[in-house]
C-alpha cells in the first residue's frame, strides 16, 4: 500500500493553481476581481506575449495595509468573508481565497499598495517564497504585477496557446469586465498598444466601447422584473444575429457567467426567428436574491447553480418571446429613451481586523468570540502570524533525534523528494508530530511480501517501479515497441474494407429495369440493387464539383470599393491565424486596423458571393476544430448546383443514359447523396422470398 504524504504548501498551491489558474486571462480575471472588490473606479491592465511575460492590474482601489500584506499571499485568506454564514449571501466576486496564493505558486508576484491615509508598501513572491516587505512609492491604490507565469511548471506553460491567442482570450474577459462594470473606467493594453478602453458612463458607452456604436440600432433595451427576478440589458432583435457564441453575455449580480439554462432560455425563444447556424446577441444584467443562487460551484466561479432551475427559465423566457413576440407586455418591458438603472455594486472591501486591534476593543462589530479564537462553523479569523504557526503545527516536522533514514520520503525543501529506492516494501510505524522520539522504530522488511505469503489467495500487483529495477528497462523497451496507434489503424483499415466491399464490379450486373421512372434495378447473382437515379446524378455532379473547385486555377477579379470586414477579438484572432488559407482560395485580404480586415479581390469563379454570408461560414466554427478549405464553406452551394442539374425523379431515362449513369458510378454501392440519402438500397433474394412467404 502506498504511504499517505502530506503535502507541503509549495505542492498543493501549485495543485490549486491548476483549478483557479490554468491560463494566463484566469489571472487577469482574478486580479481585475479583487479590484473590483476593492471598490476601484479606475483599473488599468497591461499584458506582454500573452500574458506570460508579464500581467499588471493597477487601480485605485482602498488599498491594502502593511499588516495585511503577508496575509494576501496565504492560501484561502480572504478579506471578502470571515463566517460560515456569508457563504449563503455572497456580494464579492471574489470570496475563496485560493487566487493570490495560487497565483504566486507559480510565477514572479509582487503587490504594491498604499491606503488612503498610509504608506505605499511592496511585497514579492517568487514560486511561493515570500520575501520582505518594503516602502515603495505609489499612489493610492494596489498594483498587482505578475511575471514569468509558470515558469516553474514548464508542463503547464507547454500546453498554452500562441501568445496571440492568449491575449485574444485576455481581451475576451477584459471586453467583459466592461460590460459587466459600466461605471469603472477601464484601460487595457497588450504589448504597449492601448487595445480597448472604457470611461465608467453607464451601460450604453460600455456596450459601444465592445462592439462599436451600430449595435445599437439594432438592440432593444430591456429593464423587466419578473417573478422577482430583474433582467436588464440588450438583446438583439428579430433579423439581428452572430454567426457564433462569441458575442452573448450573462452578467448575474454583478458576475459574468456561462449558464445552460439561461443560454437555453434565450435561445429556445430565438430558434424560430434565426437561420440555421445563426446565433442571438445579448448583453444581459440579471439581479435575483443572492439566496437562492450558488456561486460557490468551482473555484473559477464562471458557472451558478440556482435553488429552482424553472422558475430562472421560465422567467428569462417569458420576457425574452413578449419582446420578440411583440405582445402588449414588450411595453413595459422595453426602454426607447435613457439609461438603464444597473444596480449598485458594494464598493467598500471588507478589510481583515487583526486579533489585537479587536482585542483593544477598536473594532466593536467583530464578535467576541473572534477574539478568543473561537470557531464559527469551522472558521476562525487569525493574523499573518497566528496562521503562519497554524501552517508550521500542521506539517510534518523532523527533531534533532529522528534520523533522515527514519522517514519514508523527503520534507526538506532542499531535497527533490525522490523515494529512495531501498526503502520500497517497507513499512514504519507511525511518528506523531510534536513528539520526541525516544525509541528506534522496528523496521518490518518485505512487508508486501510477508502479507501475501498470509494471504496466498489475494492478488498484488507492484505499484511502484525503481529505475534501478531490471524491470525498468524491460518495461521501456516494451513501450518502446508497443505501437500506441495500432487502434486508429485498425479502426481505418477496417473502415477502408468496408468501403471496398461495398464496390463491385459492373461487368457482373445486368440491367432488369425500372420503377416509377425513377429507381433502377440491377440484378447480380442472388441481388438486386435499387438505385434512385436522382440521388445518384446528384452525387456524381457533386463530386465533379468539388474536384474542380480544388483543382481549378484561382483568378482573381478586384472590387471597386474594397469589403471591410469587422470583427470582435475572438473572430479577429480566428481569421489572422487563417489568413494564408483564405488568400489560397483567391481572396486578397490583409488586417485594417484594430480587429479589422479589408477585401480587395475576390476569385473570378465566386465574384458574384455575399461576403458577409461567406465570411459567416467561416467564423461559424471559431473553435477552429475544422479546416478552412473553400469545398468545404462551399459545400451547400455546391449541393444545391448539383442538385439542380441532377435528372429528377419520374424523368424516363433511354437505356444508353441508364447505363452510363451506372458506369459512372463505378460500382460504388454506398454512395449517399450531398443531402445524406442513400443512393442504392440492396436486397437479397432471401429477404424477398421472405415476403412472399416462401422462406419462412
Amino acid at each position: 500500500m502506498a504511504k499517505i504524504n502530506i503535502l507541503p504548501a509549495k505542492v498543493y498551491n501549485r495543485i490549486a493553481a491548476g483549478e483557479v489558474v490554468d491560463r494566463p486571462y484566469s489571472v487577469v480575471k482574478e486580479l481585475v476581481e479583487n479590484s473590483i472588490d476593492a471598490g476601484a473606479t479606475e483599473i488599468e491592465i497591461y499584458v506582454e506575449q500573452g500574458g506570460k511575460q508579464l500581467i499588471r492590474v493597477v487601480d485605485n482601489g482602498c488599498g491594502i495595509e502593511r499588516d495585511d500584506l503577508h496575509s494576501a499571499f496565504l492560501p484561502h485568506a480572504t478579506s471578502k468573508i470571515s463566517k460560515a454564514e456569508d457563504l449563503e449571501k455572497i456580494l464579492t466576486l471574489g470570496f475563496r481565497g485560493e487566487a493570490v496564493a495560487s497565483i504566486a505558486a507559480i510565477s514572479k508576484m509582487s503587490i504594491t499598495s498604499k491606503t488612503k491615509d498610509g504608506k505605499c508598501y511592496r511585497l514579492a513572491c517568487s514560486g511561493g517564497m515570500v520575501g520582505e516587505i518594503t516602502e515603495a512609492a505609489g499612489n493610492d491604490g494596489t498594483d498587482v504585477c505578475v511575471e514569468m507565469l509558470f515558469f516553474n511548471t514548464p508542463v503547464r506553460l507547454g500546453f498554452l496557446k500562441s501568445d496571440k491567442a492568449e491575449e485574444t482570450d485576455i481581451t475576451n474577459f477584459v471586453s467583459r469586465f466592461i460590460l459587466n462594470r459600466p461605471d469603472i473606467s477601464f484601460t487595457y493594453y497588450a504589448n504597449g498598444k492601448k487595445v480597448l478602453q472604457s470611461f465608467g458612463g453607464g451601460a450604453e458607452e460600455a456596450l459601444v466601447s465592445v462592439y462599436g456604436a451600430a449595435i445599437l440600432s439594432n438592440c432593444f433595451k430591456v429593464d423587466a422584473e419578473k417573478n422577482g427576478i430583474r433582467i436588464q440589458g440588450y438583446i438583439g432583435n428579430q433579423n439581428f444575429s452572430k454567426p457564433n457564441k462569441s458575442y452573448q453575455s450573462v452578467f448575474l449580480n454583478g458576475r459574468y457567467i456561462i449558464n445552460a439554462t439561461i443560454a437555453t432560455a434565450i435561445s429556445n425563444e430565438y430558434n424560430s426567428y434565426l437561420m440555421k447556424r445563426q446565433y442571438p446577441f445579448y448583453a444581459l444584467y440579471i439581479s435575483i436574491p443572492p439566496e437562492i443562487v450558488d456561486v460557490n460551484v468551482h473555484p473559477n466561479k464562471a458557472d451558478v447553480r440556482f435553488a429552482d432551475n424553472r422558475i430562472i427559465f421560465g422567467s428569462i423566457y417569458t420576457v425574452i418571446s413578449s419582446i420578440l413576440d411583440g405582445n402588449t407586455k414588450a411595453m413595459e418591458y422595453v426602454i426607447q429613451d435613457g439609461a438603464l438603472d444597473l444596480p449598485k455594486q458594494e464598493k467598500k472591501r471588507i478589510l481583515p481586523t487583526p486579533v489585537k486591534e479587536i482585542a483593544e476593543g477598536k473594532n466593536p462589530k467583530i464578535e467576541t468570540e473572534t477574539v478568543k479564537r473561537k470557531s464559527v462553523l469551522g472558521f476562525t479569523t487569525f493574523t499573518y502570524e497566528d496562521a503562519k504557526k497554524e501552517i508550521e503545527a500542521c506539517e510534518p516536522i523532523l527533531t534533532e533525534k529522528r534520523t533522515e533514514r527514519e522517514l519514508p520520503f523527503e520534507l526538506k525543501e532542499n531535497r527533490k523528494g525522490f523515494v529512495p529506492a531501498e526503502q520500497i516494501g517497507d513499512y514504519q510505524p507511525p511518528i506523531r508530530i510534536g513528539e520526541e522520539k525516544t525509541h528506534t522504530p522496528k523496521k518490518v522488511k518485505n512487508a508486501a511480501e510477508k502479507l501475501h505469503k498470509q494471504y496466498p489467495d489475494l492478488f498484488f500487483e507492484r505499484q511502484v517501479l525503481r529505475v534501478d529495477d531490471p524491470a525498468y528497462a524491460q518495461a521501456k523497451a516494451k513501450g518502446a515497441e508497443e505501437d500506441f496507434f495500432a487502434e486508429n489503424k485498425r479502426f481505418l483499415e477496417e473502415l477502408d474494407s468496408k468501403t471496398k466491399q461495398n464496390k463491385i464490379d459492373v461487368s457482373t450486373c445486368v440491367y432488369a429495369g425500372k420503377l416509377f421512372n425513377t429507381y433502377l434495378l440491377y440484378e447480380r447473382k442472388d441481388e438486386v440493387y435499387i438505385i434512385d437515379q436522382h440521388a445518384a446524378h446528384e452525387r456524381l455532379i457533386f463530386n465533379r464539383l468539388k474536384e474542380q473547385m480544388q483543382n481549378r486555377t484561382v483568378a482573381q477579379q478586384p472590387m471597386l470599393l474594397p469589403y471591410k470586414l469587422d470583427l470582435n477579438a475572438f473572430e479577429s484572432a480566428f481569421i489572422s491565424e487563417r489568413l494564408e488559407d483564405i488568400r489560397e482560395m483567391g481572396f486578397d485580404i490583409e488586417e485594417f486596423g484594430d480587429n479589422s480586415f479589408k477585401i480587395s479581390a475576390v476569385p473570378i469563379d465566386l465574384q458574384y458571393i455575399d461576403l458577409g454570408k461567406f465570411f459567416n461560414e467561416i467564423l461559424g466554427d471559431i473553435s477552429g476544430y475544422r479546416s478552412i478549405k473553400l469545398v468545404d464553406i462551399l459545400k451547400d452551394k455546391l449541393a444545391s448546383a448539383a442538385c439542380k442539374a441532377a435528372v429528377k425523379g419520374g424523368m424516363d431515362l433511354t437505356k444508353e443514359e441508364i447505363d452510363a449513369l451506372f458506369e459512372l458510378m463505378n460500382g460504388d454501392m454506398g454512395l449517399k447523396c450531398p443531402h445524406g440519402r442513400p443512393v442504392v438500397v440492396k436486397m437479397s433474394r432471401i429477404e424477398l422470398e421472405k415476403l412472399f412467404k416462401r422462406i419462412v
